[in-house]
């Protein structure tokens, strides 16, 4: 075996002392040691969810993986799930243990997707998302200002929840839900507090989901509902110098960036103390009635665009 390859909880690593992608600023073994180092805090999140991955293999570009390869060990617990798009049953893989945890890192996957929700779709999603998206050139400390809109929206209503970097340039809010709600329910509340956070300070934030359309303000993006996935709490991004998703206590939010956790510092910077994204997890919510009812007025962000989209090209067609 060479210096470079290791076996590592029943896994043969190997490239240990390459880059794990371009501009990371780590190699794979400080990667592997990352992962290592927050799984207990981060397979919690992870277990018994579709997980979607991105993956970077060397000389190629990252692409977004849900289907298992074949040659997945036998050992990697996995769920089959038919896709009605692409008319096929696809393997998603359970990251239920460090033993694949480790797997996957060895297979270059940099990021970790997943479903909102655990075991069976009917199950429905386990928290409440807001996505808080700051323009391109603008600075995170917008994102963080949509936060406190959110959080102050869900307040209002008895609700709160916790607070976690994305790891790219915005803001996820995560509200924990009682089971037993209906997927179209939750949906239609998380569309309810994005415009309810959007009238507190519509100068910051906005529910556009077309981007010319933003002006330069947040978007408060309530798509994460029903089949959508996010990345998960502690994930590694694919960004350059490595960034992670990373909690925040609210009380520290101001005044964060993105570069402030990355796989070479985040792990240090837990270290062994309590868990900021349990601690601030609040008990389950039972969604007020007004707000879901307010939700099911508003129209779905995406299917909207759509519409508009194909009107706008069908006028353009006509006028031809």
């Amino acid at each position: 075996m060479s210096s470079s390859d290791e076996v590592r909880h029943g896994v043969k690593l190997s490239s240990l002392d390459q880059e794990v992608f371009s501009g990371a600023g780590v190699t794979k073994r400080e990667w592997l040691d990352y992962l290592e180092a927050v799984s207990d805090r981060m397979l919690p999140e992870l277990r018994d969810r579709l997980l979607t991955v991105l993956r970077v293999l060397r000389g190629q570009g990252p692409f977004m993986q849900k289907n298992l390869p074949k040659y997945t060990p036998d050992w990697v617990e996995r769920v089959s799930v038919w896709a009605e798009a692409s008319k096929r049953d696809v393997s998603y893989a359970l990251c239920n243990d460090l033993r694949t945890l480790i797997w996957f890192g060895n297979q270059r996957a940099i990021e970790f997707h997943t479903s909102l929700y655990r075991g069976e779709a009917s199950h429905g999603p386990t928290h409440l998302i807001l996505d808080l998206d700051p323009p391109a050139d603008g600075p995170f400390s917008l994102a963080i200002g949509a936060a406190g809109l959110v959080r102050e929206a869900l307040r209002a209503d008895g609700l709160d929840g916790a607070v976690k970097t994305s790891g790219s340039k915005g803001v996820h809010v995560f509200v924990p839900l009682a089971p037993g709600q209906s997927t179209e329910d939750i949906a239609a509340a998380t569309r309810a507090v994005a415009a309810r956070a959007e009238r507190i300070d519509p100068s910051l934030g906005t529910t556009e989901f077309v981007k010319d359309r933003r002006e330069g303000k947040v978007f408060l993006d309530s798509t994460r509902a029903g089949g959508a996935t996010v990345v998960s709490v502690y994930s590694p991004r694919h960004r350059p110098g490595a960034p992670v998703s990373f909690p925040v206590r609210w009380a520290d939010l101001d005044g964060v960036k993105p570069g402030d956790f990355t796989v070479q510092t985040a792990a240090a910077q837990l270290g062994d103390g309590p868990d900021a994204w349990t601690e601030e997890m609040p008990e389950p919510f039972v969604l007020p009635a007004d707000l879901v009812a307010e939700g099911h007025t508003i129209p779905i962000a995406r299917v909207l665009a759509m519409h508009e989209g194909k009107r706008r090209a069908r006028a353009a067609r006509e006028s031809s």
